[in-house]
């Protein structure tokens, strides 16, 4: 049961991940200025290069660090994350440099992803309407889980504020584009899944052994514009299935 006479907690909020971690969360769920300020304060923690520190990462609304216990205090490294903390409003922080936006070609429901009329009849959309407003979105890669380079991306427009499925969808193939929660993901393997099935990409998202194994980086925006089903097919044979990108300024 809930405490409702807890008091809320005040971000950003410090907190320790087993022994040899910490995590700084921005907020209690996603939202931009919270997704924003995870990656400006991973990027500021990178650039800070503390020794002992053997990883740091982000996910949703917060950053991530690992370190060894043998080369660095908790105390020491706690007392460094809260000067860093309070040195600015990390809400309000500018996200980090070098970030790309990639186009990823997407053929929309049809054949390959069957469920693109059940997601825009659930958003109150025709499938005409659903496709423009989705083929036109730019959005963010929040963070990346579950697999191999994959990514989560929002959000999206309030109208695809909708559930995932009450069951799952027993398997969605690599490259699927699927939402729910006015959020992306696009499949890097082949998986169940609750979201729904409204897009189909041919663009590689991990690359073993690659300079850059991942495509996308948290950060990075995407946008996924519409081919046809036969197009994308010949995508197939490029080894970048057809996706391109450019340096943000």
């Amino acid at each position: 049961m809930t405490d409702r006479s807890a008091t809320p907690a005040k971000y950003p909020l410090l907190r320790t991940a087993g022994i040899d971690g910490l995590l700084v969360s921005f907020g209690e769920r996603l939202s931009e200025p919270a997704n924003r300020a995870a990656l400006a304060f991973r990027a500021a923690l990178e650039s800070e290069a503390w020794d002992g520190v053997e990883e740091i990462s982000s996910s949703l609304v917060s950053a991530y660090l690992r370190f060894d216990p043998m080369a660095v205090s908790h105390a020491d490294l706690e007392a460094r994350l809260r000067a860093l903390m309070g040195s600015r409003d990390w809400l309000q922080a500018e996200l980090p440099h070098g970030r790309r936006l990639h186009r990823i070609p997407t053929a929309y429901g049809g054949t390959l992803a069957p469920q693109l009329a059940e997601a825009a009849q659930v958003a109150g959309m025709t499938e005409a309407e659903a496709v423009e407003s989705l083929a036109s979105a730019r959005v963010r890669v929040t963070a990346l889980g579950f697999a191999p380079g994959q990514p989560y991306l929002g959000e999206l427009p309030e109208v695809w504020n909708i559930p995932r499925q009450q069951a799952l969808t027993a398997r969605v193939p690599r490259g699927a584009l699927v939402l729910a929660i006015r959020q992306f993901v696009i499949f890097s393997v082949t998986a169940p899944t609750g979201w729904r099935h409204v897009g189909q990409t041919a663009a590689p998202l991990f690359r073993l052994g690659a300079e850059r194994p991942f495509l996308l980086a948290p950060g990075d925006e995407v946008e996924f514009p519409r081919v046809s089903e036969e197009v994308l097919a010949r995508m197939q044979d490029d080894p970048e299935g057809g996706a391109s990108w450019e340096v943000l300024p």
